[in-house]
């Protein structure tokens, strides 16, 4: 009985994740966007700016807000911007209103990523965290997977693209009242801060400095793949824009088979020694595939890294969580807040890119994974 009450509240906490995954249609958005306005593509590039630029603002400020209203209704709060967002598009459909959409959009999800996962471990054992955040991470890559088909569907049978709107927001609404009906019990927040100089101070702590490092590090191979991989498979193997962006397509599979496997093995194996396997893997498959100029070869490889690199976000997440329980809020701020510091990572390999081509600016992502091998050994410490 006890167990089946512990999973009727661990369900609408996971379902949160594929919320979570609705930030990924900016990607499909924009090229929508751009051809119903004849936007140029710095104009159209403006719409995932509007979504990136939140998590640094955002971040911090909504650790210290569930630490005054709860870690629970920080999640509703953020769905209930999420609801508002899908409905903006509908009153109106221009470019300004658009931009004020995935703001909102932004926003929400922002508020969303740094809550959802410390209100997990309220109904999660300690033991169970990592796995339980990777089940999160591969639902909401269920629904980042499914953004593009629900537009392409919309466009095709519904006669509008922007049908999808109406549709997240029925799923985001059940979603809302799903976790506002259901009881969880929150821990007691100890020794809450109230200013950013104290959230901020946790970093004085090695250990969550490191971590916090791992996230910039591990988001920044994520946005440096997905942006570089057809570049390269254009410039290596001599293929048109149309089959290399099918790379892409291929590491996001990677990805969310990734967590899938991930989320089952991470119940018995240690989370140091599934890090360390896993950055051993990328690691090699990355020096392997900038060796490489056989178009299939390099595609098994991108999958390898793929597969290898899916966890790493889960298991420095409830590491760091887990090295302090009592600061919980403030810390899954500074970690969400390295999301945005991905965007440090992509720019270096463009500079490097330009001088040394498409393979030096993927070298650059070694560098960051032999980081995150370094973290992965440090966790013994942690």
């Amino acid at each position: 009985m006890k167990n089946q009450r512990s999973f009727s509240k661990l369900l609408p906490v996971l379902f949160g994740f594929f919320i979570m995954g609705f930030v990924d249609v900016v990607g499909i958005a924009t090229n929508y966007v751009k051809k119903d306005f004849a936007l140029s593509d710095s104009l159209a590039n403006l719409l995932p700016m509007m979504v990136f630029l939140w998590f640094a603002v955002f971040s911090v400020p909504t650790g210290l807000l569930m630490n005054a209203i709860g870690r629970k209704k920080t999640v509703v709060l953020s769905m209930a911007i999420t609801f508002a967002a899908m409905l903006v598009p509908l009153a109106s459909y221009t470019f300004t209103v658009v931009l004020v959409a995935f703001a909102l959009l932004g926003i929400g999800n922002t508020i969303l990523q740094v809550s959802l996962n410390p209100l997990l471990s309220n109904v999660v054992r300690g033991d169970r965290l990592t796995s339980s955040l990777t089940w999160g991470q591969f639902i909401k890559a269920i629904a980042s997977f499914l953004g593009p088909i629900i537009a392409g569907f919309a466009a095709a049978s519904l006669g509008n693209w922007k049908m999808l709107f109406p549709i997240f927001a029925g799923v985001t609404l059940l979603s809302t009242l799903w976790l506002f009906f259901t009881q969880i019990e929150e821990s007691p927040v100890e020794g809450k801060t109230s200013s950013f100089s104290g959230c901020f101070a946790l970093l004085k702590d090695i250990t969550i400095l490191m971590f916090f490092l791992g996230i910039i590090c591990v988001v920044g191979i994520d946005v440096g793949l997905n942006i570089t991989v057809p570049k390269y498979l254009m410039e290596r193997c001599s293929i048109p824009l149309d089959k290399a962006g099918l790379g892409t397509s291929l590491y996001f599979i990677a990805r969310t088979s990734g967590t899938f496997i991930g989320a089952i093995l991470l119940v018995k194996f240690s989370p140091r020694r599934f890090f360390i396997i896993s950055m051993v893997a990328a690691i090699a498959g990355m020096l392997v595939m900038l060796a490489m100029n056989n178009l299939w070869a390099i595609l098994v490889l991108v999958f390898v890294v793929g597969f290898a690199v899916a966890n790493v976000f889960s298991i420095i997440f409830s590491a760091a969580l887990m090295k302090k329980p009592e600061r919980a809020n403030e810390i899954s701020g500074l970690m969400i807040m390295g999301v945005a510091g991905g965007a440090v990572i992509p720019p270096l390999m463009g500079v490097v890119s330009d001088s040394m081509g498409q393979t030096g600016g993927l070298a650059v992502l070694l560098v960051a994974m032999v980081y995150l091998l370094f973290c992965a050994y440090s966790l013994k410490k942690a």
